[in-house]
């Protein structure tokens, strides 16, 4: 192997050792188009993580908190979303179903962007799988970057390789290059060329001028989009999904996976006390046996802080306060080295530091907005092994069969809280297919809007809606006992506006779906799908929450709104009407459904109470 600048002995021996095709001549190619000052080679050891550590302290990009193990990371004022609009697909023939650029034009783009981008920096190479090691489905990763934040972050999420990749030879593995650019007062100077492009022929992300997680760790949702393509050719699904045991009568633990627009619920969720978490945000799908496996294809969470508390988020909130490795970001950092999230316990410290510099009440940004303390999409990331309800199988290679499916998004006034499809078909068409949520901090630009999010999964599909849809359909076909589906909604509110169920409640949800999937209750059959009985819920108040349910509440929580149902019908059948190849089948459910509220309508006016709806027995 030839010599480069910026190279050294060992780094060239670390990449000599490497048995899988392809990884050398990778990692020389963009060594002297980015041309940094020196390079470190992963092996994965805790000495090799150490050194990267320490390099995250002494740069600058973190800094140490006042618990032992606990870092803080802040990104440029600018940069603290997922920026939709700078995120590209290169195609060879551009689609207009999705946001892409001609394959060679944006190429060319990116590596003049990327040219000399990490002059003064150190490159970091990484070797990762996403699964876990020895998974049949593993995707072998190499990372290049020059941010030590980047590095360590993987470092927390991912499955270090290094070992593998000596011993392997991988036919193909997935290609990841980040470089923060020119750097001011430490963070990406030149956003205004943020750039983040993903290669589906080459297999390859490229991010260039950002440093917020989700354009700049690579294995994440950056990986999900190839992952999704490479699973749409091969029978299996990626997913934006948590999985979690849900822990039934006796010693019986049930395992959901749940799709969750970002900051609606989703960690929250799996981290609720008593239950126990496989993995909050990414899974694969398979079929086995006539069933359905999924395991989690990272080793940590990369969770939002926003309005974490000890009341209604105990389990986390003991993790966030664990003296273990964990890196915060964009938080306030207070004087006495702690930090500060939107809605923890306690009000805000009247001064301290963060994304936009020193903070005080009434802080203004440059642009003139109000400055919180802390960020609406502010993150912390910390390991599995250091999450007190990890699942005894959160990293076995086998996986855990999943007995439920569970969608959930920021809906004020149509979905019920919980409720479960007839079928696969009605629960991917009108469950997974229809979810509808606000846009949040999560994204760059209008909070508040709602939009149609399939599977919560829209902004990451690299395939054409209409042929990930029909895949969904053809997975169910064939399973000897599909996952029920369900949907969730956390964000009901009343006519004044004001919520119908609280953070806790989730819980009982939850319980009520794991004895729907054992046959242990019956269930009331709507227009839209099956509803809980009055006296279910009831009793699983009591003993779960050690709360009275009044009748009242259900009945305000579970009538069936059929104005906002067909309304919603007509936003769903619109959209995929301007999708081609949606299947016929898919218009279909929706057709039988709008006829079941029609219906409805005629016979009992706008709102159906559940008092009027036939028992469907276990």
């Amino acid at each position: 192997m030839r010599k480069l600048e910026g190279l050294d002995e060992e780094s060239l021996e670390k990449l000599e050792a490497i048995r899988t095709p392809g990884v050398r001549e990778f990692v020389l190619r963009y060594l002297s188009l980015c041309q940094p000052e020196s390079v470190f080679v992963c092996t994965g050891t805790e000495e090799d993580q150490e050194f990267i550590r320490r390099e995250a302290l002494a740069s600058g990009e973190e800094r140490a908190l006042a618990t032992p193990g606990h870092t803080l990371h802040f990104d440029g004022y600018y940069d603290q979303g997922r920026d939709r609009d700078k995120t590209k697909f290169l195609l060879a023939e551009p689609s207009p179903h999705l946001p892409s650029l001609p394959r060679e034009e944006g190429l060319a783009e990116i590596h003049e962007l990327l040219r000399g981008s990490m002059r003064g920096h150190r490159m970091y190479v990484l070797f990762f799988v996403l699964g876990p090691r020895g998974f049949r489905y593993q995707i072998p990763c190499v990372q290049l970057t020059d941010s030590s934040y980047v590095a360590h972050t993987e470092s927390l999420l991912y499955r270090h390789a290094y070992d593998l990749f000596k011993r392997r030879r991988f036919p193909w593995f997935f290609r990841f290059v980040h470089s923060q650019g020119e750097l001011e007062g430490g963070v990406s100077k030149n956003v205004e060329k943020k750039r983040i492009y993903i290669d589906l022929e080459g297999e390859t992300v490229f991010s260039v001028n950002t440093q917020y997680g989700g354009n700049s760790i690579g294995l994440k949702k950056l990986a999900m989009r190839l992952a999704i393509r490479r699973g749409h050719a091969e029978g299996w699904l990626t997913e934006h999904m948590f999985i979690m045991g849900v822990h039934g009568p006796g010693e019986r633990v049930t395992y959901f996976a749940g799709a969750f627009p970002s900051m609606c619920g989703k960690t929250s969720t799996c981290m609720l006390e008593g239950e126990t978490i496989v993995g909050d945000d990414i899974a694969i799908l398979w079929r086995e046996r006539g069933r359905v496996r999924a395991v989690n294809t990272e080793k940590g969470i990369f969770g939002i802080l926003d309005g974490i508390n000890s009341a209604d988020d105990p389990v986390l909130w003991r993790v966030l306060h664990r003296p273990c490795e964990m890196i915060f970001s964009n938080v306030l950092l207070t004087e006495d080295g702690g930090v500060y999230w939107n809605g923890m316990d306690g009000d805000p410290p009247s001064r301290g530091t963060n994304y936009a510099g020193e903070w005080f009440p009434g802080k203004r940004g440059p642009d003139g907005h109000p400055v919180p303390p802390s960020h609406k999409n502010a993150r912390f990331a910390v390991s599995l092994e250091n999450v007190e309800n990890a699942d005894p199988l959160w990293d076995d290679p086998a996986g855990v069969e999943v007995g439920g499916i569970i969608f959930g998004g920021r809906d004020s006034d149509t979905w019920a809280p919980v409720e479960e499809a007839f079928d696969w078909v009605h629960g991917v068409v009108t469950k997974g297919a229809s979810l509808e949520s606000e846009t949040t901090a999560a994204t760059l630009g209008r909070e508040g809007v709602r939009e149609l999010n399939p599977m919560a999964n829209l902004d990451f599909l690299s395939i054409p809606l209409g042929e990930y849809l029909a895949r969904y359909l053809e997975f169910g076909k064939g399973l000897s006992s599909p996952p029920k589906i369900f949907s969730v909604n956390y964000f009901l509110r009343d006519e004044r506006g004001e919520f119908l169920t609280t953070k806790k409640d989730k819980a009982v949800w939850l319980k009520w779906m794991e004895l729907r999937v054992h046959g242990n209750v019956g269930a009331l059959e709507a227009p839209t799908g099956l509803l809980p009985r009055y006296e279910d819920l009831r009793d699983l108040f009591g003993r779960v929450l050690g709360r009275r349910y009044g009748r009242s509440q259900y009945l305000r929580q579970f009538s069936v709104r059929i104005p906002q149902h067909l309304s919603k019908l007509e936003r769903v059948e619109a959209f995929y009407r301007k999708i081609p190849g949606v299947p016929t089948l898919f218009f279909e459910v929706l057709e039988a459904q709008r006829r079941r509220l029609e219906e409805a309508r005629k016979k009992w006016g706008d709102l159906l109470s559940p008092q009027h709806l036939p028992v469907r027995e276990a």
